[in-house]
């Protein structure tokens, strides 16, 4: 690891957690990446100056087969093999659930933490965050379920991933009402081309709370990493006619192309490029991107020595703010 990759920790909002400027993303462990690719991943990962990694009780339950905790299972024995735990930053979420009445309810919460705990092979996890928000459930109910979780040591900070302004703000002023440990990490879906769902009230929100974004999809599903153009033959993957169906429009390919501009200036590849503007934006810390082999992951590390000028932020951001 390098001097200039250590000076690159930031803090995660008011915590005490310092971590890379690029997140590692779980999701494909045990779904697109078996035990042995997601060991070479990690591996890559740390050695290339990342401490952040970003995973969820619910991953990869999708996978016919599968549970759910496989992602947390493989990252478990990864650390516990690699002597890692001490090196790196580990967030989990709960509450995906939601429809089926688990959601952030107490009792909920108090269970899935220890199943976390148990799977990752940790005795804190460092970042917890809230997967969805589920208004049936009071939000003082949920903070005091984390705030519990805080004071017992098994969790070091909170954070919220897909909550509305409304039920963000009403999260917070929960926990200054009765002195609770609060969020300080909000995990939204944001990138080059789905910008409007963050950028104006959420953005506006954390800044004074001090809340800082660790945003997920920043290659929008990998779309952003040029695999996808237009008038080419769709790629090969279950999620491509999915991905082409919210970016085959005018922004997206005009993105596409000022991104090439970029890319071009800069000998940096497209995912680089995307993930150096998440970068530049006001209150992100440390964009999420997965990857499948050890390729991939050396490419996305790139994104940490890519410095974008005023030049190509204003030609990414006119592109980006183009009408579908």
């Amino acid at each position: 690891m390098t001097q200039k990759t250590m000076e690159a920790r930031k803090a995660l909002g008011t915590s005490d957690l310092k971590v890379s400027p690029l997140c590692l993303g779980g999701n494909v462990f045990g779904w697109t990446c078996d035990e042995a690719t997601s060991f070479a991943v990690l591996d890559a990962y740390l050695e290339g100056g990342g401490n952040f990694i970003d995973t969820a009780d619910v991953y990869s339950r999708w996978v016919p087969g599968n549970q759910g905790g496989e992602s947390e299972t493989i990252l478990g024995k990864w650390l516990t093999e690699r002597g890692a735990r001490n090196r790196v930053v580990i967030a989990t979420k709960v509450g995906a659930q939601v429809e089926s009445g688990s959601g952030l309810g107490r009792e909920h919460i108090l269970r899935a933490v220890e199943d976390s705990l148990r799977r990752l092979r940790v005795d804190t996890i460092d970042l917890y965050y809230a997967h969805y928000e589920d208004t049936k459930t009071p939000v003082e109910d949920t903070m005091e379920a984390f705030d519990s979780l805080v004071r017992a040591g098994k969790v070091r900070a909170l954070g919220a991933s897909n909550h509305s302004p409304q039920q963000l703000t009403d999260s917070l002023e929960a926990s200054k009402r009765e002195k609770l440990a609060r969020y300080t990490v909000l995990q939204p879906e944001y990138n080059l081309v789905a910008r409007s769902h963050f950028e104006g009230t959420l953005r506006e929100l954390c800044e004074p709370e001090g809340i800082s974004v660790v945003p997920y999809y920043g290659l929008a599903s990998g779309f952003l990493t040029g695999k996808y153009r237009k008038g080419q033959p769709t790629p090969h993957s279950p999620r491509a006619a999915g991905v082409l169906k919210k970016y085959d429009n005018a922004r997206g390919w005009g993105v596409l192309e000022a991104m090439d501009g970029v890319s071009k200036r800069h000998g940096a590849s497209l995912a680089q490029v995307a993930l150096a503007w998440l970068g530049a934006q006001r209150t992100v810390v440390s964009p999420i991107a997965s990857a499948t082999s050890v390729e991939q992951v050396r490419d996305l590390l790139g994104a940490f020595k890519l410095r974008l000028d005023a030049e190509d932020l204003r030609a990414l951001d006119v592109a980006s703010s183009r009408e579908p």
